[in-house]
């Protein structure tokens, strides 16, 4: 049995330790493998399509500044020295309607005034800091930049604004005039992608300021500095390098993968973040179905090992115990049933006899009608032996031609006629062999266990009653002293 236990232990070891590696190795590949996908394609690749969109939604705002700024009304206006204010006024507004602007500028280099549909904002000063772009574009080659600032004319919303150059007819700087919109389109788009890849869009200043984010990350805002987690990769991410980074790090919600581009038409950071539990979910329910179905595999394996060596142990240790020519006990095999009985007996106190019987001149009929008749006669004993016994008892192929016999709960006397019954039973009924003639008998003797007697003690004194049996002429029944 232990030696089974260690089978099983040792099978049920390699079985779960193999199943457990390939399942995490293959976990870890496909980790690995989902993790750096999502880092070098897949957040690139989102934040490649909203750069596309944010570039498509500038382009046409561009356009329409460069219109303006060739206007050869809006020049005249300037060059005729900017009597009629309601003239430009009516045009910054038709521009504004016209094109679903949410505001329309010029500033005249010559006034230094800020023009709007609603007339006059204010005049540009060099030492105010909101105004300094105006001064940045006095000394520009490139004909347009894209600024973002807060819109005095509505309330300080945040606006992209496209600052075009204004040039005389000898290109000469002369003011710089444009349009601005809202982020409203740039925030669908951002909701868009969030929603379809759960993932977390924002951009960042150059400061690492969170200046547009989606609605998901109403709850973050700030600076990313003060972000637990953001702020131990911020100076990575806020590197001037334009190339795009790939970045991770550890919040409240669990590891996070980012990505970061500079967006040089907003002097912004583009950030697309994904958490890598929500992304790993398909695998970690794959990974815990696979180990479901090993931990099965294993217990069915183990279950059919089981019921194999159970079944081999039984035919072994039939074939220890069983005599394979009667299929009667053997020595062996009574010699364990003897032992329990015994213990019965001292417990409960009842009777317990033996019959030790021997085929009468068996070596006679092996050696005049061959081994084969001899084994048939050695089973055929065995058959009508015992048919002659009560169920409770047991009977055993002692030896050669032996046949032992073992009554529980059976005196001396009653012992002595069951075995009477099967000497006679022989002479009575004999058995019917192919090429044999005359009856088989046998001698028996026969002994009651005594009160403190061992075993030994017991079958060394049925042998010597069936000795006397032969002395005496054998077919006889002798009862122990």
């Amino acid at each position: 049995m232990t030696q089974k236990k260690r089978l099983l232990g040792l099978l049920s070891l390699i079985l779960i330790a193999g199943f457990f590696c390939t399942s995490v190795a293959s976990y870890w590949v496909s980790r690995d493998s989902i993790v750096r996908g999502i880092l070098v394609q897949e957040l690139p690749l989102t934040g490649d399509n909203i750069y596309s969109e944010l570039q498509k939604d500038i382009l046409r705002p561009v356009f329409i500044s460069s219109l303006m700024a060739h206007d050869t009304f809006l020049r005249d206006w300037i060059l005729r020295g900017e009597k009629d204010a309601r003239e430009i006024q009516r045009y910054l507004e038709m521009v504004k309607n016209r094109y679903d602007t949410i505001t329309s500028f010029l500033v005249s280099e010559r006034s230094r005034n800020y023009y709007f549909p609603g007339g006059i904002l204010k005049k540009v000063k060099e030492d105010e800091p909101l105004d300094t772009w105006f001064f940045r574009m006095r000394k520009m080659s490139d004909p347009y930049e894209t600024n973002v600032d807060p819109d005095m004319a509505n309330r300080n919303t945040m606006t992209v604004f496209i600052n075009y150059r204004v040039l005389d007819y000898d290109n000469r700087f002369i003011g710089v005039t444009g349009v601005g919109l809202t982020f409203d389109t740039l925030r669908r788009i951002i909701d868009n992608y969030q929603e379809r890849f759960m993932r977390r869009i924002y951009f960042v200043d150059r400061q690492g300021m969170i200046v547009l984010a989606g609605r998901s990350m109403k709850d973050i805002h700030g600076s990313i500095h003060n972000i637990p987690g953001l702020k131990d990769v911020a100076a990575k991410l806020l590197n001037t390098d334009s190339k795009p980074k790939q970045l991770e790090y550890r919040s409240e919600e669990g590891i996070i993968l980012l990505n970061s581009r500079f967006i040089p038409e907003l002097g912004w950071y583009l950030v697309v973040e994904q958490n890598e539990e929500l992304a790993l979910q398909p695998v970690r329910r794959v990974f815990w179905m696979n180990l479901t179905v090993s931990t099965a595999a294993t217990m069915l394996i183990l279950l059919i090992t089981l019921f194999a060596v159970n079944r081999f142990q039984m035919r072994l240790e039939r074939m220890a115990t069983t005599d394979h020519l009667t299929g009667l006990y053997n020595r062996q095999g009574l010699e364990v049933l003897f032992d329990q009985m015994l213990k019965e007996v001292d417990r409960s106190g009842v009777a317990l006899s033996a019959i030790l019987m021997d085929i009468d001149h068996f070596k006679s009929i092996n050696d005049r009608y061959g081994h084969l008749v001899g084994d048939r006669v050695i089973q055929d004993m065995a058959k009508r032996i015992h048919e002659s016994l009560r169920k409770s008892d047991v009977l055993a192929r002692w030896g050669g031609e032996e046949y032992l016999v073992l009554l529980k709960d059976c005196e001396l006397v009653q012992a002595l006629e069951i075995s009477e019954k099967i000497r006679k039973g022989f002479l009575e009924n004999p058995l019917q062999i192919a090429g044999m003639s005359g009856p088989i008998t046998v001698s028996l003797g026969v002994a009651r266990l005594q009160p403190g007697e061992v075993k030994d003690k017991l079958l060394a004194r049925a042998d010597q009653a069936l000795y006397r049996a032969k002395e005496k002429g054998r077919n006889r029944s002798e009862v122990a002293a």
